[in-house]
């Protein structure tokens, strides 16, 4: 069953954010979908979230895979993935009301759960943090924040996941036996946390619910790693789907103001078992602009008109949360250092037509760091909260590009800010998006 060589990598392609998440790469996999057998997501967890226009209606997405619209494709929920089974089921549910065969889905019994406890634990986090950054007598608070995490126990599952003992798979779900003394065990270790909080869980309600889930869930629980790799060696092909951003990932994002999970390309192996020798090409997907939720340093953020502009042109809302997301020029040295993290081959460019009407684009090209400037990212929250911006302006365009469907129907201003992309992170940009919907795409075609 051995998937490694070239005639694999051929089938396989990893689609990941460049910036901090939200970049549209949604939109790009349902694009691709069609051209692939299965469509896997590695990571991340129902933090996350995927919006997708089709036939003008928009889709939300959270831990399913955007495979799952395209019908008789395998969606597949990998092992590096946490589950809420509660959100999974819910987004089961409505994908169903609205006419999408969820029959395709497929999730890791080796996924990890995320538990009502870890919910909690993540909000008294995010309180506590919030407290310290506002007392005066807790050192010099200036230097603490809140990570500004959407509290939905992500960040707690992972760290659960890394202890051991008493973390909960998908597979354990299936077994009464198992599953008990875990929930036993946890809520054990948890007492004062649990009591901080203010929350009371009860043992056996919680297994009694999450026997229940998995009563549900049992019949798309299997092993994926096996799964995966009898699609490859029978000659099928896998599009593997990011979550999150890569400026977001645990060990190379703005730590720490990171996301729990490994975000990058080097997170598909250890998240699905397939190993990279077996990947082949690397899309990354970047907005025309930058776009950050939550707390952490964004070089380029506005807070004027443009901004306001650009937020509602591009509804720069959280699919997950519904929080406005903070908006600034594109940060090009940030998007250059994840095309080299991910070893990206080609880049999708979106909401390019949301900068129509912009008289001047500016793009950073530069950091100035203690006095010095530099082109390296820095990937240390607190030294890249120091850096200012170098920016090199670029000419706007007026025209609306909704109705573009090739590279030629774009304006000169338009081909010329892509064109800046592909030499300063010296990638081929591949895929252009002009609008939500599927038929607003245009692929780059090279002689």
């Amino acid at each position: 069953m051995a998937v490694a060589g070239t005639s694999v990598r051929n089938r396989t392609m990893a689609v990941v954010g460049l910036q901090w998440g939200d970049e549209g790469k949604g939109k790009i996999v349902d694009t691709l979908a069609e051209s692939f057998d299965a469509v896997v997501r590695y990571n991340g967890g129902a933090n996350a979230g995927h919006s997708v226009v089709i036939n003008g209606q928009r889709f939300a997405l959270h831990l399913i895979p955007a495979g799952i619209l395209t019908p008789g494709k395998k969606a597949v929920i990998g092992n590096g993935v946490v589950v809420d089974p509660e959100a999974l089921i819910r987004e089961i549910d409505g994908l169903a009301s609205r006419g999408v065969d969820t029959s395709g889905l497929v999730i890791s019994d080796r996924a990890h759960v995320v538990m009502p406890y870890h919910q909690a634990e993540d909000g008294l986090r995010e309180d506590i943090l919030k407290r310290a950054a506002e007392d005066e007598e807790f050192g010099d608070s200036t230097k603490v924040s809140h990570i500004g995490t959407t509290r939905r126990g992500i960040g707690p599952c992972y760290a659960e996941k890394v202890q051991r003992s008493s973390a909960v798979r998908m597979g354990d779900l299936l077994n009464a036996s198992t599953l008990g003394p875990k929930i036993e065990l946890a809520l054990r270790m948890k007492r004062a946390t649990l009591a901080e909080a203010g929350v009371a869980l009860d043992p056996k309600t919680l297994l009694a619910k999450a026997l229940e889930q998995g009563v549900r869930l049992a019949p798309m629980i299997q092993d994926t790693t096996y799964l995966l790799h009898e699609v490859l060696a029978g000659g099928g092909s896998a599009l593997f789907e990011g979550a999150n951003g890569s400026l977001l990932d645990v060990d190379h994002g703005t730590y720490p103001f990171v996301t729990g999970s490994s975000c990058t390309s080097a997170g598909i192996s250890p998240g699905t078992g397939v190993p990279p020798s077996a990947i082949g090409r690397v899309l990354g997907i970047m907005k025309a602009y930058s776009t950050r939720v939550g707390a952490g340093p964004m070089p380029t953020e506005l807070h004027d008109d443009t901004a306001h502009r650009i937020r509602e042109r591009g509804r720069e809302y959280g699919t997950t949360t519904g929080r406005p997301r903070r908006v600034g020029w594109l940060d090009l040295v940030a998007v250059k250092y994840a095309c080299m993290l991910n070893g990206a081959t080609g880049i999708a460019v979106t909401l390019l037509d949301v900068l129509g009407g912009i008289d001047e684009l500016k793009v950073c090209v530069g950091y100035e760091v203690d006095g010095k400037t530099t082109d390296r990212f820095c990937a240390d929250g607190g030294q890249l909260a120091t850096a200012r911006p170098v920016f090199k302006t670029l000419a706007g365009f007026k025209e609306d590009l909704a109705g573009c469907r090739s590279m030629d129907q774009l304006p000169a201003a338009a081909r010329a800010y892509l064109a800046f992309v592909e030499e300063f992170t010296g990638v081929p940009v591949e895929m252009v998006s002009v609008g939500p919907g599927r038929e607003q795409t245009i692929t780059v075609r090279r002689t």
